[in-house]
């Protein structure tokens, strides 16, 4: 396809409010891809407000399935009109046989998506569904459709705007139900349109709400659709402190702006979860019958909550059973969750931020450019193996009670998650292969974990396995290194700054391949022939340390001077670049 020859393209949208969040990046991605064409989205009148001004538009056309475009005379009628527009190209975010024929009947030329629901022969340009192994996440699916089209690289994170006037509207909402523009605000979103097996217990969603708001004096706004005002309300009850509901009050707009408002989301798998993670709020979501996998909150900054059972995910709307999935998660995961996502949030609010290139600012500069730790290893990630270096390596952890921490280690997480630093875990587990253990004992066995780590004022920002035997040849099995390719794609990571902290000579080979520094740990059972073979074979190592504790007061220091030394050269190129302006005037 010669992308200069396409004047005027249609991009046919998702139906649910949360596909559309997720498909935001490859939206802004078919700009780039056409960036003198004329983009029309085509989409179901919530869409249409969920992405109303949206920079990569033109227009947006709506679908009104339940209006003049239902039934067959009313898809004739939509096609004409789409016919009418002289679309040169249609690409179909849509996977449904619907929006391929509606391309076909509108005579629009080429016609571009994946080869779903038995459309293939309705598209021009039929994609092949690309392979999720490892549980491909939804915002992924969408951006790689367009890399035949010449789409590269990893997918951003999506992004929603609101106006100015929408947050003041907002602001005055709050302000007349008594939340003042200076109150945090939690946000409570505790419906699913989409049915009653993805909602938490609702007297759970009171408890949490009520011990946050009693112990952090913040806020609570609990939100939801149209029909969930009683629910809304009987969370409202049952609750000690006093909360606003807006539920079933607000439009699409109206939501997003009460959404970007919020502190913190505490929610269910439903679409205002991705509008959330979107405006960049972090977000508690509780999962049950849906994969976390494919469409958890996209980026780093967020915690998913879940009790693995094996009938999950089942992807019903409701349960047939006694709603296991659910019930299994209880007030205090999920409570310890939220503080845990209070306390990143402020500490994030408390970093410096003005950061201002004025020469009579400079001092401002330097206080804030050499000030504490947490300021000096924002953008840092520190890899971690996992057996051998945050717990005991027994060959094989089969079982909860197999898992014990070594000494020292919650305490050395706890120190980066202070710092400032992406705590992130890779490992392999090819004891799922094996036969050893399910993926469902597993992530039991990482709920533990983030346990232990937790009751030492610690946490992990997330945690990627390869489940693959060593003879499988996956790309993903260290030191192979597509985990830290995903890790990087889904958490915007800048392996620049990364470190590679484990036990075996593989944690060293990925390091070298990733460009992160090396550090070794000598904690697990081969961590001594692993160095030996590393001299031997002429890798060097950054640093070897007895334990992780050490490991990690190596990394603040070497983190610390490198920010130091990169903040002095930028103000002695800020300094030299005044004095030159000034020289010449």
């Amino acid at each position: 396809m010669h992308r200069d020859s396409i004047k005027r393209l249609v991009v046919r949208g998702p139906n649910w409010i949360g596909d559309a969040v997720m498909s935001e990046p490859a939206l802004a991605a078919v700009r780039s891809l056409f960036p003198k064409a004329e983009i029309t989205l085509l989409v179901k009148p919530p869409i249409a407000a969920l992405l109303k001004g949206h920079p990569a538009l033109n227009r947006i056309m709506l679908y009104e399935d339940r209006g003049d475009h239902a039934g067959l005379m009313g898809k004739w009628v939509l096609a004409g009109a789409l016919r009418r527009q002289g679309f040169d190209l249609a690409i179909l975010f849509q996977n449904a046989f619907e929006a391929a024929l509606l391309a076909f009947l509108a005579g629009i030329p080429r016609r571009y998506g994946y080869a779903t629901d038995g459309r293939g022969c309705l598209l021009s340009d039929p994609v092949a569904v690309p392979k999720r192994e490892g549980g491909g996440h939804q915002v992924r699916y969408y951006h790689d459709l367009l890399r035949p089209l010449g789409a590269e690289g990893h997918s951003p994170a999506p992004r929603l705007f609101v106006s100015a006037q929408e947050e003041l509207d907002l602001r005055q909402k709050l302000a007349q139900a008594g939340i003042a523009e200076s109150d945090p605000v939690i946000g409570l979103n505790p419906g699913s349109s989409y049915g009653g097996a993805k909602r938490w217990l609702p007297e759970r969603f009171a408890e949490v709400a009520d011990r946050l708001a009693s112990e952090w004096g913040w806020r609570v706004v609990i939100v939801g659709a149209k029909g969930e005002e009683a629910l809304g309300r009987a969370i409202a009850e049952r609750m000690q402190r006093a909360s606003v509901v807006l539920s079933g009050q607000t439009s699409i707009r109206e939501l997003m702006a009460a959404i970007h408002r919020c502190r913190l989301f505490i929610t269910n798998d439903t679409g205002p979860m991705h509008m959330a993670a979107a405006f960049g709020v972090p977000v508690v979501a509780v999962f049950g019958p849906t994969d976390h996998l494919n469409t958890s909150p996209f980026g780093a900054d967020h915690a998913v909550v879940r009790h693995p059972v094996e009938c999950s995910p089942c992807l019903l709307r409701e349960c047939p059973i006694d709603h296991r999935c659910m019930t299994g998660v209880t007030v205090e995961r999920v409570y310890a969750a939220a503080v845990q996502q209070l306390q990143v949030s402020k500490l994030a609010s408390s970093k410096c931020s003005d950061r201002r290139s004025e020469v009579s600012q400079a001092s401002s500069l330097s206080a804030c450019q050499l000030g504490p730790v947490s300021a000096q290893l924002k953008g840092v990630t520190v890899f971690l193996d996992r057996d051998g270096t945050l717990n005991l390596d027994t060959g094989y952890v089969k079982t909860v009670d197999e898992l014990e921490l070594l000494p020292g280690v919650a305490e050395a997480v706890a120190k980066l998650n202070k710092a400032g630093a992406r705590v992130v875990v890779i490992t392999n587990q090819s004891g799922i292969a094996r036969g050893f253990l399910t993926t469902a004992v597993l992530e039991t066995i990482h709920s533990r974990l983030r346990e232990l780590l937790l009751a030492g004022g610690a946490s992990l920002d997330a945690i990627y396995l390869c489940p693959h035997h060593p003879d499988d040849g996956c790309a993903c099995r260290k030191p192979q290194s597509a985990l830290v390719d995903r890790a990087v794609a889904e958490m915007g990571l800048d392996l620049s700054k990364a470190y590679m902290v484990g036990d075996q000579k593989r944690d060293m080979e990925l390091a070298e391949r990733i460009g992160a520094r090396r550090v070794l740990v000598l904690t697990g059972p081969t961590s001594v022939e692993a160095k030996a073979s590393l001299e031997a074979d002429g890798l060097s190592l950054d640093y070897v340390a007895p334990g992780l504790s050490e490991a990690v007061d190596w990394v603040l220091v070497h983190a610390q001077r490198s920010a130091s030394a990169l903040a002095g050269r930028s103000l002695q190129s800020a300094s030299g670049s005044v004095q030159s302006d000034f020289a010449r005037h």
